[in-house]
Parts: structure tokens; sequence; C-alpha cells
């Protein structure tokens, strides 16, 4: 009865790992204690049962077993060191053939303690002479020692590492985690968890210090829990998880709330076609808000808990969910997925790729056919043999934030930020930000604000600014040339063009923009108007702006404009006025061939005789050489 009870407990503890023989002590008091401990250990006291076991041994330093499970509750409780020592006793004790997993167990309390080499010697060991059938079991050793083997190398060259708590302002004797920012760093929300209850909360940044965080919203933050948010560049959107909702469809499910203003809507459930069943969180918009990644261990997964993404068709719905496929996500889990904002670097923790033991941090570059590249591990001491999840890196690349709980904290968990080793740091990125009016009142206007890459074609950016601020705030990595335009019902568009190589500082752009209302004498410049050098055929990433002033036609069917074409003063002066009439009349074509009423359209070439800036100059030159247009009737 008693071999039963003592392979019960064992299995208890220790599911699949099973144990071929049961000792027993020839010394009474040993065997009483370790008896009494088995009743203790059914009934799930380890502390208890530790201290029977512990005398046991002392009664009896020969009691193979009672080491051996001694060491199983060591190492359950994480007391890594107290599980090694027993498992080497065991070892140590000749007296019968020793189980092969004794060598599997040590090598796991070896490796969630940094003893990398030991641990690699140990799952070594334990492959080369187990006999079962438990292939899991295997799988978990083969990964382990690549684990070992990445690490003895990692810790020969460390990372530069000194995190820095992120003050009073922000962290309390409260659990403080999961910090997300807006592009432009003045924005910090985190969650926090005060009595059981998780909210979110929000700091400013003023004159560089964080000012004291409060609330989010009472719109957001419920009696439910909220937390494993993402905010979205402009900080507009925060997308959310929240748990045990009477909307809910699973136990944790995928919200999104829209800034409007100074406030926040209502959020909203994504939906069935999002949200299953099953678990569902951690939430990570792209940059230009059209791909939502999380990670749910629902069914068709590769792991426990994987990476997925969701994508948002024009009709502004979401797609059925994929997963990220055997590129990201392993046969373990994979969670806390954060995608820079410059759109091609993807931050997220996994305890199934090669690294120091536990959960570690890695990151990923997108490749040029759109897909994820290998997963690299952020490095030593970043990554240890503990958990190491939820980073997040600032808009600049160079800093990145986390949560922890370390020696000099607050209390529970706090906020951390660190200088990102070079090699992990994303591409550098600028914004441009500011607000939009009207040029007469200088009211705030509700514009739809789009940013469009002319290399790539990609829309980066396209949403309204709220009609009570007027504010936009729009990503642009470096290296692309990019249009803007601000659209407005009954109002001239806004047209500008920035050119930004890997070469400029990520300064952001900082606009004032006053849109004029459709008027008769109205004119403007289109900045993304491009012909070849001493050419008037129109280039394909001229495309974005024609169609912008093509739709302010079509809205409004009364408005006749002339279209103006301009050089600078460089060359023959009749060849410049026949290149500009040439240019004109292209964008004139362009339009009569989209169906706009030839008698609403007149094209002029002014050549050199109209500049708007000096002509002495390279910068001058090129502001003159330039297609706009005038509103001749309204």
């Amino acid at each position: 009865m008693m071999r039963k009870i003592i392979l019960l407990v064992f299995f208890l503890l220790f599911t699949g790992q099973s144990l071929s023989y049961a000792q027993e002590s020839a010394v009474k008091k040993a065997q009483q204690n370790f008896e009494y401990a088995q009743k203790l250990l059914l009934g799930k006291d380890y502390d208890g049962a530790a201290k029977l076991l512990e005398d046991a041994v002392a009664a009896d330093p020969s009691f193979q077993f009672a080491f051996i499970q001694l060491a199983d509750i060591y190492k359950l409780k994480r007391s890594f060191d107290k599980a090694k020592f027993n498992y080497q006793k065991a070892i140590e004790i000749q007296a019968v053939p020793l189980a092969v997993r004794v060598y599997y167990s040590l090598g796991e309390a070896e490796l969630n303690s940094g003893e990398y080499a030991n641990a690699g010697k140990h799952f070594a060991l334990f492959k080369g002479t187990y006999k079962g059938k438990d292939q899991e079991m295997v799988l978990k050793a083969d990964k382990y020692i690549r684990d070992c083997n990445f690490a003895v190398v990692a810790v020969k060259a460390p990372e530069k590492y000194d995190p820095v708590n992120l003050g009073a302002a922000i962290n309390t004797k409260d659990r403080e985690y999961l910090p997300t920012l807006t592009a432009d760093g003045s924005t910090l929300i985190f969650s926090r968890t005060v009595n059981g209850n998780e909210d979110f909360y929000i700091s400013r940044k003023v004159n560089k210090e964080w000012k004291n965080a409060v609330p989010l919203s009472d719109q957001i933050n419920t009696k439910f829990n909220e937390g494993a948010q993402s905010i979205s560049p402009d900080g507009m959107y925060l997308f959310f998880t929240g748990c045990n909702r009477p909307d809910g469809f699973g136990s944790c499910d995928l919200y999104v709330s829209h800034k409007n203003g100074n406030n926040w809507d209502t959020p909203f459930n994504l939906g069935s076609t999002v949200n299953s069943s099953s678990w569902d969180s951690q939430p990570a918009i792209s940059p230009d808000g059209n791909t939502l990644y999380f990670v749910s261990n629902r069914p068709g997964g590769i792991g426990g808990y994987d990476i997925w993404k969701t994508t948002l068709n024009s009709e502004g719905e979401w797609s059925k969910p994929q997963n990220l496929g055997p590129g990201i996500n392993t046969i373990y889990d994979e969670n806390t997925p954060f995608v820079h904002p410059d759109g091609k670097t993807l931050y997220f923790s996994s305890n199934g790729w090669p690294g120091m033991g536990s959960m570690d941090i890695f990151y990923s570059r997108a490749e040029t056919d759109g897909k994820w590249g290998k997963p690299i591990n952020i490095g030593y001491p970043i990554n240890t043999f503990n958990e190491e999840s939820g980073l997040m890196v600032s808009p600049d690349g160079n800093e990145g934030y986390f949560s922890s709980v370390l020696q000099g904290g607050f209390g529970d968990m706090d906020i951390y930020k660190f200088k990102l080793p070079e090699a992990a740091k994303p591409l550098p990125i600028t914004y441009v930000k500011g607000i939009v009016r009207d040029k007469e009142t200088r009211g705030f206007l509700e514009a739809k604000v789009q940013v469009v890459n002319l290399k790539t074609k990609e829309t980066k950016f396209n949403d309204f600014t709220s009609k009570d601020n007027g504010e936009f705030l729009a990503v642009m990595p470096l290296g692309s040339t990019y249009a803007f335009n601000a659209i407005a019902d009954g109002y001239l568009f806004y047209s500008a063009n920035f050119e930004l190589n890997q070469t400029k500082t990520g300064q952001p752009y900082v606009l004032d923009i006053y849109l004029e209302k459709l008027k008769a004498g109205a004119n403007m410049i289109l900045r993304n108007i491009f012909f070849d050098t001493n050419k008037f055929d129109l280039l394909p990433p001229s495309i974005t702006e024609l169609t912008n002033l093509l739709q302010l036609l079509q809205a409004n069917i009364s408005v006749s404009i002339e279209i103006q074409g301009h050089t600078d003063n460089e060359g023959n002066a009749e060849a410049n006025q026949k290149l500009s009439l040439q240019r004109s009349k292209s964008v004139y074509d362009y339009l009569v061939m989209n169906k706009v009423n030839p008698d609403r359209l007149t094209f002029k070439g002014f050549g050199a005789t109209k500049p708007i800036a000096s002509n002495d100059t390279a910068a001058g030159r090129q502001q003159n050489r330039r297609t706009s247009f005038i509103i001749t009737r309204i």
C-alpha cells in the first residue's frame, strides 16, 4: 500500500515522470517521517512535507528516494539551490540504480539558476541513457540543451545593461507593468493593479519629466480587469484586453477605444471574428493601424500561446486571425508582442527559441516579402534565467521599457528603462504632428490626414483629426519620400512632401495647417506632382496627389480651376514656358481622362515668370519648379 501511495504522490507532483521503484528506509524514524510526508503531499502541504523529508534524510543519509522527493518539492517551489543540493545527494548514493529522470530534473534546477554548463551536461546524460517513451520530455531536453549552448556563449559577451526606475510619478507600492508610449514620447499609458483590480493609468512628460500618473478614463477603467494595452502611435486608439466582461466571447477579449478630443469613447469588443472562446490578449497595433497582433491559446496554433494577427480591410472590418507561423511561434509559448513605429521591427518574448532558460525577449525584422525574419535573442544580461517579457521600445529606438521587481524599487513590480543594444535598435523614424485649423476663423477642423510612402505606395497614416482640438501625429520611417495631405470638406486640401533619407536626423516636423475655404481666387501648390527633368510625363508617385485633386472636383461639381505650370530660371525662357505649359496640360489630361468635364478646366504655363523663392539657390529653384491650381469659378 505504501508503495502505491508513494507512486501516487509522485505522479501528482510530476506528471509523466514515473519512477520504476520506491525505496524504503531501514531506519524506523526516517521511514515514519517519509510516510507522514506522503500524506501531507496528498494535501499539497509542500512546506510540511519538506520538513518531514529533511528529518528523514537526517535520520538516514542513505535514503535516496527521500532526497529525490525533497529535491522535487524544492524545485516545485523554485528553491533551486536546495533542489540541486538534494539531487546531488541522491546521485552520490549508490545503493540502487538511479532513475535517469533525476539528471533531467537536476538539469532544470541548474538551468533555472544560471549554471548552464552543468545543466547542459546533465541534459545530455539524460538523453544518452533515457529509454522511456515520453517523447515530449525528450523534445524538452533537446530544447534545454540548445538553451544551455546559447547561454554559455551569451554570458561571455554581455550587453551593457543599467536599468533605471521611472520614479515615483509612475511607480508605487502597487504593481505597475506593460508600459506603452505615443510616437512623440510625450504620453505614457500603463497598467496598475490596486486591491486586485487592473486599470490603466496615464502620465505626460513635461520638461523631460513624467508628471504624476492618473487613471486614464472612466469610460475604459471598470470593475472588471483591463490590461495589456497597445496605444496607436498618434495616441488616438487604445487596444486593450478586457477579461470576464458581459459582452466577452472568452475569458479575455480584445477591445478598442477611440480618443475623441480630450476624452475616450466607450470601448467596443472587436467581435467574434477576432475574439474566440479561448484566451485572447496582449494586443499590439501596427503604426499604420491596419494590422493588430495579439496572443491567444485558441485551437489551430503551433504551441500553447502563439502570436496571431488580424488586418483591417477598406470597409473597416477585421479579418479572421492568422497565426504568424513557425517563423515566430514555437511548440512552446510566445507572448507580449510589440511592433515598433518603424513598422519593421517586432519584439516579443518566447521560451521556445534558444535563450537563457525561461521567457526571453527576442526581436525580428520584416523582410522584403513582408514576412518576419528569424528571431534574435536580445542578449544577456537583459535576458537571464528568470522570465523577461513585456518589452516596449521608445520611438527614437534608444531605450527599452519593461517591468520587473528589482532591488531599490517602490514595492511590487515597477516600470524601468534601459539603453537598448545597438543591434536590437529599430529602424530610425521621425513623425509629423500638428493642428489643422480654418484659415479665416482659426477654429479647429475635423480633417482627414493622409501620409503615403511614395516609393512603395503604402498608406502609412489615414485618419481624422478631432474637431475639438484638430490634432494629428503620423509616423514616417527614414529612408523614403512621403506625400502628406490634410483634407476637409469645403476646403482646399493641404499638400506637403517629406524626403527622408537614412542620414537625416529623426527630428520631427511640427505643422500648423490653415485650410482655405473653397472660393474664387483661392490657390494651392500641388507638392506631390512629379516629372523627370525637362519632361512632362506624369510620374507614378503623382497619383496620390492627382487622386486628391480629382476627389475635390468630384465632390464640388460647381468648382472650376486653372492648372498652372512653373519652372525655375535655368535654361531658355521660351523652352521653360513651353515645358511648364506641357506639364500643366498633363494634369489637365489626367483629370479629363477621369471624367472631369473639360469645361471646368483650363491650363497655363508661366515658365519662370512667377517665382515664389530665390532662383539663386538649389532649394529656391526646387520650390519654383511646381504645379499649382487656382479656383476660377465656384
